[in-house]
């Protein structure tokens, strides 16, 4: 957008006329800058101000929304809060836009191209951490839970930076970051015996209805479709008139639908219509056809070299095809319910328009094949002979040859090329026709600017074609079989390129301390060295585990038991030290003896219930798609939700025998 300075002053309003008249005057061009930073400061307070007015009707309409029992009031409250988070999102958009100095603007002539479909993020509210787990690690875990007010503090500061994250790689970073988080969270703070007492609250992306939840997968699966929709948007702000800009935004819409499938796949009963099973059915397969579009704008720009290329015109005929089949798909699930109901309308006629813009497009490229044939005998791959205009009568046309059989084929392939424009004449004009029939797409000029341009040229040449006479009657131009030879690929997104730690680390291995498991801190007990040594043998890492007790020895009569985990030697702790560590600081001790404190795990509190459930969110068995530091004898967690059979957990029961030469009996 570019800014227009209304000058404040009769001074400022002479030095606009002075820089119109003579613009190559640098001192009027510095001052002119001099004044911009002020009034893109005045443009964002302006928006700040429009936001802050929205937020304020979402919140009266919001609660409205949750007080009534009406469904008519409810109906159209839901209308007024979609109306209200699409302004939102535009106004959002305009604010982040405002970071640059410098206007995008659309490169003019053949590389304008139609604009993409980007998804808005999913809006959320502040969210108190502190109090919940405060409480949870002084109950549970028996630690003093204002020692981790730091960890919360980031926690919060990082869940707050993923509401604006900036559109590019750094803010996809940012969200995998704090859904890498997450899962740690999930893992160490979330099981069927005990949660924090949480309740998350987003809004539908789609229709900017509120919905809550208490479960966590609630807040991994919107912070997942953030990540999404944010793919969608950096594909959708490159410059597709270059092959590398096509390029990324082909990769952006395919790490978009790979997010969509992810989600779709390990998530149910979802509280809000945009994390629906339809939905983001719907929303993969719109990701997979603007992938394909961009592919084809690609190949688009390679033919642009050669466009006497027959074959290449040929491809970009079953590309252009392929692309249309795939809008076509697209619009047949936007227009049926219930995704219809919730979607944009504009949504679902720019799917429809870009049906009949490429379909024509195909038509297109094969006429342009037909009538570009090689100076050789070159024959087109499942078409006749195609003529090739002489070089001495461009403006005459063709010269057709004098034998009978190669003049019925040469005309016969005019006839075909005519008939194909014909349908690409009409197909443009039809999605025109829907262009205009959309009140929202009416004001996107430059998707009228690319049909037109479109039409333009089908009408130029068959205009062309039309100074020659017909020796056949008019043929029916056949469809164009859809075909690619780069089909878009559903990518996963790269959450395992983030590398982050557990924030809270100090509370000890997850496959001990977390509330999946009850335990009892027993300590600390004095031992001295015996003859036998301390009477135990220890196991394994990160915790050090006793494997066994020798009977009638000084940890048995210290009340030590196999299957105990030693968290603290002399006071200093030692969750994460190493069996080898822990045994030379053992064996080192001095006739004063050692003073260990241990912690016996307990049985599980409540066996599993076999009632039934309300509907909530899936068990999934899926395993996160990225590494993460664990303990060895942690289990990985699943992508959204704990697994039903993690829930038995290994902790609970007695431990293994010991099997390896690691295992060594302190002396």
């Amino acid at each position: 957008m570019i800014l227009e300075e209304r000058p404040d002053d009769p001074g400022a309003s002479e030095d606009s006329d002075r820089l119109q008249e003579d613009s190559s005057n640098p001192k009027g061009y510095d001052s002119l800058m001099q004044n911009q930073p002020g009034q893109l400061q005045s443009h964002r307070a302006r928006l700040h101000q429009q936001i802050s007015k929205e937020l304020r009707m979402r919140t009266g309409a919001e609660n409205l929304y949750r007080a009534t029992s009406n469904t008519w009031v409810r109906e159209t409250v839901a209308l007024e809060l979609s109306y209200v988070n699409s302004n939102l999102q535009l106004l959002k958009e305009e604010l982040a836009e405002l970071g640059s100095s410098v206007d995008v603007e659309q490169p003019e002539g053949e590389s304008v191209t139609i604009p993409m479909i980007p998804l808005g993020l999913k809006e959320t509210k502040e969210l108190d951490w502190a109090t919940p787990l405060k409480e949870l690690i002084s109950e549970h875990f028996g630690e003093d839970g204002t020692s981790y007010e730091t960890e919360i503090r980031e926690l919060e500061d990082l869940r707050q930076a993923t509401r604006t994250p900036s559109r590019d790689e750094v803010g996809l970073d940012l969200l995998a970051a704090y859904y890498s988080q997450l899962c740690f969270l999930d893992a160490r703070f979330f099981s069927p015996a005990r949660s924090p007492r949480l309740l998350f609250h987003w809004y539908d992306s789609l229709t900017g209805v509120p919905a809550q939840q208490r479960a966590l997968a609630f807040e991994k699966g919107s912070i997942l479709f953030n990540i999404g929709a944010l793919h969608t948007q950096i594909g959708a702000r490159q410059d597709c008139s270059c092959t590398e800009g096509t390029s990324h935004a082909a990769e952006a819409f395919q790490r978009a639908a790979g997010a969509f499938r992810l989600l779709r796949e390990n998530f149910s009963h979802a509280p809000s219509p945009d994390m629906s099973t339809t939905a983001l059915s719907m929303l993969e397969q719109l990701m997979v056809a603007q992938a394909q579009e961009c592919i084809f704008k690609g190949l688009l720009l390679l033919a642009s070299d050669t466009p006497d290329n027959c074959p290449a015109q040929l491809q970009l005929a079953q590309e252009a095809a392929q692309v249309a089949a795939e809008y076509r798909l697209v619009h047949r699930v936007m227009a049926q319910p219930p995704v219809r109901d919730y979607l944009p309308a504009s949504w679902t006629n720019l799917a429809h328009v870009k049906a009949e813009h490429f379909s024509a497009l195909a038509h297109y490229h094969t006429a342009m094949a037909l009538c570009e044939g090689s100076s050789d005998k070159g024959e087109l791959p499942g078409q006749e002979r195609v003529f090739q205009p002489s070089a001495t009568c461009e403006s005459q046309g063709p010269t057709l040859p004098q034998h009978p059989e190669e003049r019925r084929k040469l005309v016969l392939c005019l006839c075909t090329a005519k008939a194909h424009l014909k349908r690409a004449i009409l197909g443009q004009e039809e999605a025109l026709r829907l262009h205009t029939l959309c009140r929202v797409l009416r004001k996107v000029d430059l998707l009228q600017v690319v049909v037109t341009q479109a039409l333009r040229h089908s009408l130029a040449k068959y205009s062309e074609l039309e100074r020659e006479d017909d020796f056949f009657e008019a043929v029916e131009a056949p469809d164009i079989q859809p075909k690619t030879h780069q089909a878009p690929e559903v990518k996963m997104p790269s959450l395992s390129q983030v590398k982050v730690t557990d924030l809270f680390h100090r509370l000890g291995p997850l496959s001990v301390f977390s509330t999946k498991n009850r335990w009892q801190l027993v300590g600390p007990v004095h031992m001295t060295r015996g003859e036998g040594g301390f009477g135990f043998t220890l196991r394994g890492d990160s915790p050090v585990l006793i494997a066994a007790v020798v009977p009638g020895s000084q940890a048995e009569s210290a009340g030590l038991k196999e299957g105990d985990y030693i968290v603290s030697v002399n006071g200093r702790p030692c969750k994460w030290r190493k069996h080898v560590d822990v045994v030379a600081q053992l064996r080192g001790m001095g006739e004063d003896g050692v003073s260990l404190q241990v912690v016996s795990l307990l049985p599980s509190p409540e066996p599993r219930s076999t009632g039934p459930r309300r509907p909530a969110l899936l068990w999934s068995q899926r395993e996160c798609g990225f590494e993460t530091p664990m303990p060895a004898r942690a289990r990985p967690w699943p992508i959204l939700a704990w697994s039903r059979k993690n829930k038995q957990s290994k902790t609970g029961s007695q431990p293994d025998p010991c099997t390896n030469r690691n295992c060594v009996t302190c002396p």
